[in-house]
C-alpha cells in the first residue's frame, strides 16, 4: 500500500463508515501560539476545541497533518527518525470514549476491506499501569481482551500517559498499537514486552484519553469534557504494510536516496533526505518561513546547512539541491498543491543559502588559518574543544571539517571538550525551549485573548491607513506582547503608525461587542470575512465580528467586547522579510 492510499483509506474509513467530518490540514506555522515553533502533532491545531470550545465541524473529527518536530535533529540517520512527518488523527470532543475508540482502532488495523487487513496475531497492545494519580487502565485492556488481542502489557507514565504539555492542562492514559513482526524474541522480551528496544514490536499507534486535568497544586482532576486523541504516523506504517525495514525504502524517499548514490554513506544520504524533505515543506508552508538567525527560520537554515555540509561530505556536487527538492515536490504534489505553487520560491531560497553555506566554510577555513600561528606557538598539538566549538558555533564550520584542517597541520582535536561544549549548549537551548511551553498547549488566558483580538482590530485598521493590499503574513501572541506580519512593501511613517494607533483606541473607547457564528466557508467569503491569504480551511469555520470594525475566520480566544482591552500601543515597526513588515504591540 502507497502512502497516497494509507491516507485515503483512513479520512474514508472514519468520514464514511464512522460519522466523522474531515478537517483541513493546518499549517507548519502554529497560529497564535508561543509555545511551539511547529506544529508537532494533529492535535495541536484543534488544542481550543480539547480545551472545550465549539469546533464548526461537530464533535467527531479526522485528518492528516503535517507536522515538524526538531527535538531529534541529531537521531536522524537511523531507521525511523524524521523531522517532518504526517500524522493521520481522529478525535472525539466529548462525544465517544476509551471502548468506542479502541474498537474503531481495531477494525481500522484488521479489516481487510475497510481498513488495512493486519491479522490481529500480528499485534499487541499496552495500556497505563495506574499509579497514585490515576488508576490501573482496566477498561482499555477488557475492551482489547473482548476484540480476541491477548498480548498486552502494562507501563507507568513514562510509556503509556499524555500529558499536559506544560506544568497544568488536559492529559490521561493512553493505549499504544504495536505490530509484531515476527522475529525472534530476545532475552529480554518475555520481562519487558512491546517496550523491548530488539526490533520485534514497532509502535503504529496511539489513543490518548483525555480524562484528567492537572492542576497548578498537582493535582489530577476528571476532566468534564472528555477528549479522545488519536496518532498514526504515515510514513511508519507505510513501510511497515510495504515489508520494507524503514521509511526509507518506500516511494516517499527512494528516488531521493537512489540519486544521491547507492554506494554513498547511508546515514548521510538519509540525513540529506529528511533534512530536505522538511526544509521543502516548511519553505513551501502558506505562512512562508524563509531562512533567518530566529525562530523557524534558524531551524529551516540549520536543516538546510546540515544537509549540504552531509552533500559535501559525500561528494555531491553544487546544485543537487534543486534535484533534490523537484523530487520532493513531484511526490508531494498532489496531497500538498502548496508546493507545486511555491516551488519557485523553495527552489530560490534553496540555492541562496546554499551559495551563503559554502561562503560560510569558506569563512570558516579563514578563521582557522588565523588560529594556526598562535597554535604553533604552544606546546600543545590538540586544538581545545571550545575552539572548535566556536568555529562550529560562530562560523557553522562542522567538527569533521576542523579535524581535517588540524590532522593537515599535524594536530588534533579535543573532541570531549567539543562534545562537552555541545551539550552545554544544547541544555541552554532546551532551556530556551522549555521556555516556549511553560503556557501549556497553547496559552488562552485572558491576557492572550485581548492580545489575539488587538490583531483583527490592527489589521483592521493597517488596512484602513496603508490601504487594501494589506493581509495578515503572521501572527504571534505570548501572554505579554502581539507580533504581527502585514503584507506592505515599504517602512511606516511615524504618523502612519499614530493613526493606526489612534483608530484602534478608539474602537477600545467604543466598547464594541465582539461576536463569532460558525458558518460554510463560502458565506464566510461572500460575508467579506478576512482569511489568512493560503490557508487552508474546513467546510465549516468561525467568524469574529467587531461591530461594524472587522470581520476575520479565526479559531483563537477573543475578547467578549474591545473595551477589555483598555488601550493599544505599537511598540516597534521593522522589515519581516521581502514585502512584509512586522509590528510588535500591547495592550492594557
Amino acid at each position: 500500500m502507497k502512502a497516497n492510499e494509507l491516507r485515503l483509506k483512513y479520512i474514508d474509513f472514519f468520514v464514511k463508515n464512522h460519522g466523522h467530518k474531515e478537517v483541513a490540514g493546518a499549517s507548519l506555522i502554529p497560529e497564535n501560539d508561543p509555545t511551539v515553533l511547529f506544529t508537532t502533532a494533529g492535535m495541536h491545531p484543534l488544542v481550543p476545541y480539547l480545551l472545550g470550545e465549539s469546533h464548526p465541524l461537530g464533535r467527531k473529527l479526522v485528518n492528516c497533518q503535517k507536522c515538524v518536530r526538531t527535538d531529534d535533529i541529531d537521531e536522524v540517520g537511523d531507521a525511523t527518525h524524521c523531522t517532518f512527518f504526517e500524522m493521520m488523527g481522529n478525535w472525539s470532543l466529548g462525544d465517544y470514549f476509551k471502548a468506542e475508540a479502541i474498537k474503531m482502532s481495531y477494525e481500522f488495523l484488521t479489516d481487510k476491506k475497510v481498513g488495512l487487513g493486519i491479522p490481529k496475531e500480528n499485534l499487541a497492545v499496552s495500556c497505563f499501569a495506574g499509579d497514585n494519580d490515576a488508576p490501573r487502565d482496566e477498561e482499555s485492556a477488557v475492551v482489547w481482551k473482548e476484540l480476541g488481542i491477548d498480548k498486552i502489557w502494562f507501563y507507568g507514565k513514562k510509556d503509556n500517559w499524555w500529558g499536559p504539555a506544560g506544568q497544568t492542562g488536559p492529559c490521561g492514559p493512553d493505549t499504544e498499537m504495536f505490530y509484531d513482526t515476527g522475529k525472534e524474541p530476545c532475552e529480554k522480551c518475555a520481562e519487558v514486552g512491546v517496550a523491548c528496544k530488539c526490533g520485534k514490536y514497532v509502535e503504529i499507534w496511539n489513543d490518548v484519553f483525555m480524562q484528567y486535568n492537572k492542576t497548578p497544586e498537582g493535582r489530577f482532576e476528571e476532566l468534564k469534557q472528555k477528549n479522545v486523541d488519536t496518532g498514526l504516523g504515515v510514513e511508519r506504517v507505510t513501510a511497515l504494510l510495504q515489508g520494507v525495514s524503514s521509511h526509507y525504502e518506500t516511494e516517499l524517499f527512494k528516488p531521493i536516496m537512489d540519486l544521491l548514490g547507492e554506494n554513498n554513506d547511508v546515514v548521510a544520504r538519509r540525513i540529506i533526505a529528511d533534512h530536505m524533505r522538511a526544509s521543502v515543506f516548511i519553505l513551501g508552508d502558506p505562512k512562508g518561513v524563509t531562512p533567518s538567525n530566529t525562530d523557524q527560520g534558524y531551524v529551516l537554515r540549520r536543516l538546510i546547512r546540515r544537509a549540504v555540509r552531509f552533500m559535501k561530505k559525500i561528494g555531491v556536487g553544487e546544485g543537487m539541491i534543486v534535484d533534490i527538492a523537484e523530487n520532493f515536490i513531484k511526490i508531494y504534489g498532489e496531497s500538498y498543491p502548496e508546493l507545486v505553487e511555491k516551488r519557485e520560491h523553495i527552489i530560490n531560497a534553496l540555492k541562496q543559502e546554499e551559495v551563503k553555506f559554502l561562503k560560510t566554510l569558506v569563512q570558516g577555513e579563514k578563521e582557522f588559518e588565523k588560529i594556526l600561528p598562535n597554535l604553533m606557538k604552544g606546546s600543545s598539538r590538540a586544538i581545545s574543544g571550545r575552539m572548535a566549538f566556536k568555529l562550529y558555533d560562530t562560523y557553522g564550520f562542522p567538527l569533521e571539517m576542523t579535524k581535517d584542517l588540524a590532522r593537515e597541520s599535524g594536530f588534533s582535536v579535543d573532541e570531549k571538550g567539543f562534545c562537552e561544549a555541545f551539550e552545554k549548549h544544547q541544555q541552554l537551548s532546551r532551556c530556551g525551549a522549555e521556555g516556549k511551553f511553560k503556557g501549556g498547549l497553547q496559552d488562552s488566558s485572558e491576557a492572550t485573548a485581548k492580545l489575539h483580538t488587538a490583531t483583527h482590530m490592527l489589521l483592521a485598521a493597517l488596512r484602513k491607513v496603508l490601504g487594501d493590499h494589506v493581509y495578515q503574513k503572521g501572527s504571534n501572541i505570548t501572554a505579554e506582547r502581539l507580533r504581527f506580519d502585514f503584507s506592505h512593501g515599504e517602512k511606516m511613517t511615524d504618523e502612519q503608525k499614530k493613526e493606526v494607533e489612534r483608530i484602534v483606541n478608539e474602537k477600545i473607547k467604543e466598547d464594541l461587542p465582539i461576536s463569532c457564528e460558525e458558518i460554510s466557508l463560502d458565506e464566510a467569503r461572500a460575508s467579506g470575512a478576512m482569511g489568512i491569504f493560503g490557508e487552508k480551511y474546513g467546510e465549516r469555520v468561525k467568524v469574529y465580528t467587531i461591530s461594524g470594525f472587522s470581520k476575520e475566520i479565526c479559531g483563537g480566544p477573543h475578547a467578549k467586547r474591545t473595551g477589555e482591552l483598555g488601550s493599544f500601543k505599537i511598540l516597534k515597526e521593522e522589515s519581516s522579510s521581502a514585502g512584509v513588515r512586522r509590528i510588535k504591540g500591547v495592550v492594557g
